[in-house]
């Protein structure tokens, strides 16, 4: 008798489970590294998952590729970096609802003892011009990021093709290369938010080179066109965009910090 009571409670807890594995929706994002390494989703993504009964499956990458994933379908909604890309995303009809949702910038950033004198640069393209004239080594992110994108404008605006062994080009997401150049005491050019979640303890990199007009840095969610892809979960994706853009996902944004400073600011804040 008790191992029948055993039993049915056991069958009862699995189908209970069963259930509710069953009723969960998921919603298919395709992001950035920023904004998986920079710890932001961690604390943006519980609330929304709990109030619409729904796990956000996250694939971060590059933003090139995170829209890529959108164009074939393979996502619900993306959530990047690169706005002529996000525009032209749109443009071709495989994006709708394109929606601002916070913004940080970008930085250069190398060892404290600034081989390459870069600190006293005027302009990002000077601090480029430097780094390469002393052939200082230079970790490139290399895979079509939003991050690396910006990096070829400013190489593009320096007047300068970046080769040789001094020049570095990882294929990886933002966390990596800042490791990757810590570890070989090189320049990189980051996103403040993912270097303010690795400085001090995971990176001794300092930031040398800030503040420019050039390196703004605006972060976009759109949703996949339902007409391009009918699959996708347009309906729920247009219930995340409104969290993520409404007052509690902005509250949210404006509120993350790491080491005790901000990572991302929002609109009119």
């Amino acid at each position: 008798m008790k191992f029948t009571r055993s039993l049915l409670f056991a069958l009862t807890t699995l189908l209970i489970l069963c259930t509710t594995a069953m009723a969960e929706e998921r919603l298919k994002m395709s992001t950035t590294t920023s904004t998986q390494d920079s710890g932001l989703l961690k604390v943006l993504l519980p609330p929304f998952e709990k109030k619409n009964n729904v796990k956000v499956d996250v694939i971060a990458v590059g933003t090139g590729q995170a829209l890529k994933l959108g164009e074939a379908g393979d996502v619900d909604v993306v959530f990047v970096h690169a706005r002529k890309l996000e525009d032209k995303f749109v443009a071709d009809g495989f994006g709708v609802n394109r929606k601002d949702v916070m913004y940080n910038d970008f930085v250069i950033i190398g060892p404290q003892n600034d081989p390459a004198g870069i600190a006293k640069s005027k302009s990002a393209a000077e601090a480029l011009k430097l780094i390469a004239a002393k052939g200082a080594t230079f970790v490139s992110r290399g895979d079509k990021s939003g991050t690396h994108i910006k990096e070829k404008e400013l190489w593009q605006t320096a007047g300068i093709t970046p080769k040789g062994s001094w020049y570095v080009e990882a294929g990886q997401g933002m966390g990596p290369v800042i490791t990757m150049a810590t570890e070989r005491r090189g320049y990189t050019i980051a996103d403040r938010g993912t270097y303010n979640a690795f400085k001090g303890q995971k990176s001794d990199l300092v930031i040398l080179f800030q503040g420019e007009k050039g390196l703004f840095n605006p972060y976009g969610v759109i949703a996949v066109n339902p007409k391009k892809h009918p699959h996708v979960k347009y309906d729920l994706t247009m219930k995340f965009i409104d969290y993520v853009t409404g007052p509690e996902g902005q509250g949210i944004i404006a509120g993350f910090k790491a080491h005790g400073e901000p990572v991302f600011f929002i609109y009119g804040k």
